[in-house]
């Protein structure tokens, strides 16, 4: 009798599984399949070999695609809960039915899982399993079992010496299917595939494939030829890509679809590594000058992202000379993406270019970013400044760009006038004080009354910054006395910064003399403050004080305070907040 019991409650867990994979909620049916290692832990291995598998193939897989995508990710990673790599293979037959599957995600999510298995399962199992899955799929009826055929090649490759003349014919059918999607899906898988086989082979039988479906009349599919491209150039002697791949390339980058070009564009930094410095100066330059003159935006946008990274690539020469007339008229394209997308490398290209060419070529185009209209664009000039700065020296940066940086500060869009103050304290560090309190010590100021609620928090956290880099006797000369004085100001909010900054700025080493004779004083007056949201925050500051203060002080001063708020304030938010105070003195 025990023991039939206890088979009944091994039961359990594979029939709880089954009612809710039956149910009508789909959020039940995927959880229950997110569940499957802890059902398949219960069962033990053989079980699941015998009962959970079979049943997930036969009865799971018509299920909605969510369901399905989850199905597919869980079993990639189910080998130890069938009995290792050893039984792994009985995972192949429902990860081969969802690879045939009309939803793309489930399918991509299918072959993943598969390659998975591919890398553990035994070399013996793997020639008579995993092979005739592939052959299998690769001449399904379907475009759908065709399309997942592809993505296997590049795993399946270097497991079986014995198959790779027949692999490279099969793939060979699938570049030179009918179906535009099929051959997608092999070009898309060529780029991994070529890495795994023989060069001599790349050479007599990939090399056509790979211009065949560069030459293909699908824009979608030449557009996945050019990463192909970088993999074939990494194998090659430079003679070799001259021949073999320098065709292709002038093909993409001059290709009549735009979207071929922008994949041109998006990969050229990697195509020029993977090509060398010498054709890129002596030919893929003259690609990359045609791709940021390009009369599609998108392609311009993408061909701006790597400026600084083809320049690094040739010498600063035939950059100033090839390259330079493009930057400036990318300054003022008529895409404000495009002049965002160079306002955020253009900086780099400072290094690159040297102090000399910088100040002469470089700054004005760095200046008339600065004032662009659109707020992106001033935002990644700002916030790359640094580079410049450490070429050009500050004396310079101060002259040219300094005027423009103060204009920002006030600037409409809040985001701007944040960038500007986390580059304040790297400024003041360079600039020095006598510079910095001439030229921006009012504008640290002004910044404390924004209407921004980020750009006030930013301004208290900048003080703490300006004053670790200038000392704590600067900041009792210039910034304190102006902070403690907008406790009096009308509006809540100001005086609500006043105990930030106090709360930020007594966190700095050596702050305790001004703690005890200018902060304290000041946070215990603003307690009978009419606000609550004042008098709780006052109650925060405090607690925040509390470490920087002796025993004396405590008793004496803050404790009286806090015992009045928790005791005698009708607000719940001060009485909290005050008690939490209390308890940590």
């Amino acid at each position: 009798m025990n023991k039939e019991k206890e088979g009944d409650e091994a039961l359990l867990p594979i029939q709880l599984l089954i009612d809710e994979l039956k149910n009508e909620d789909i959020q039940l049916r995927l959880n229950s399949i997110k569940r499957l290692d802890m059902i398949a832990r219960a069962l033990g291995p053989e079980r699941t070999r015998s009962e959970l598998i079979p049943y997930l193939t036969n009865e799971c897989v018509d299920d909605e695609d969510e369901v399905l995508l989850a199905l597919a990710e869980e079993l990639g990673k189910f080998s130890e809960f069938v009995g290792g790599p050893e039984e792994a293979k009985c995972l192949l037959v429902p990860l081969e039915t969802l690879s045939t599957v009309e939803e793309t995600v489930v399918r991509d999510k299918a072959v993943e899982s598969l390659c998975k298995l591919a890398a553990i399962i035994p070399d013996e199992q793997f020639a008579e399993q995993f092979l005739p899955l592939i052959k299998r799929l690769a001449t399904g009826d379907w475009f759908t079992s065709r399309t997942s055929a592809c993505g296997l090649f590049a795993s399946a490759y270097p497991k079986d010496q014995k198959s790779r003349k027949d692999l490279r014919a099969l793939f060979a059918k699938l570049v030179e299917d009918e179906t535009p999607m099929v051959r997608r899906a092999a070009a898309q898988g060529l780029k991994s595939f070529v890495p795994v086989v023989e060069k001599e082979y790349v050479k007599d039988e990939i090399v056509p494939l790979f211009k065949r479906l560069s030459e293909d009349d699908q824009d979608s599919v030449r557009l996945l030829v050019v990463e192909t491209c970088v993999a074939l150039a990494r194998m090659f002697s430079t003679e070799e890509k001259i021949q073999l791949v320098l065709p292709t390339v002038r093909l993409s980058a001059t290709d009549k679809s735009w979207r071929v070009r922008y994949m041109m564009a998006e990969h050229f930094v990697e195509l020029c590594d993977a090509m060398g410095n010498d054709i890129t100066n002596s030919e893929l330059s003259k690609f990359f000058v045609g791709l940021l003159k390009d009369n599609e935006a998108e392609v311009r946008t993408s061909a701006a992202f790597k400026v600084t990274g083809v320049c690094t690539k040739i010498p600063v020469e035939a950059s100033i000379k090839n390259i330079l007339p493009c930057i400036k008229d990318l300054v003022s394209d008529s895409s404000q993406h495009a002049r965002a997308a160079l306002a955020s490398v253009i900086m780099g290209l400072a290094p690159v270019f040297g102090k000399e060419n910088t100040i002469e070529h470089l700054l004005d185009l760095f200046l008339q970013l600065l004032k662009d209209d659109f707020p992106e664009v001033r935002l990644n000039i700002i916030s790359k400044l640094d580079q410049v700065n450490k070429v050009i020296g500050v004396e310079m940066l101060s002259q040219s760009l300094l005027p423009a940086i103060v204009e920002l500060a006030e600037d409409r869009q809040w985001r701007v006038r944040l960038a500007i103050i986390e580059y304040i304290p790297l400024l003041a560090s360079q600039l020095g004080v006598e510079f910095f309190d001439e030229k921006l010590g009012n504008l640290c100021m002004t910044w404390l009354g924004d209407c921004v609620f980020s750009i006030r928090e930013a301004a208290t956290n900048n003080l703490k910054k300006l004053t670790e880099v200038f000392g704590v006797e600067w900041a009792q000369n210039n910034i304190i006395p102006k902070v403690l004085a907008l406790y009096t100001h009308p509006n809540y909010l100001y005086r609500m910064t006043t105990l930030f900054a106090i709360g930020v700025l007594s966190e700095v080493d050596g702050m305790e003399e001004v703690i005890v004779n200018s902060m304290l004083p000041l946070v215990i007056r603003m307690a009978d403050d009419a606000v609550p949201n004042i008098r709780f925050n006052v109650a925060k500051t405090l607690h925040t004080l509390i470490k920087h203060l002796d025993a004396k002080t405590l008793s004496d001063r803050v404790k009286p305070c806090l015992t009045k708020l928790y005791e005698q304030d009708s607000d719940r938010d001060v009485k909290f907040f005050a008690s939490q105070a209390l308890n940590a003195i």
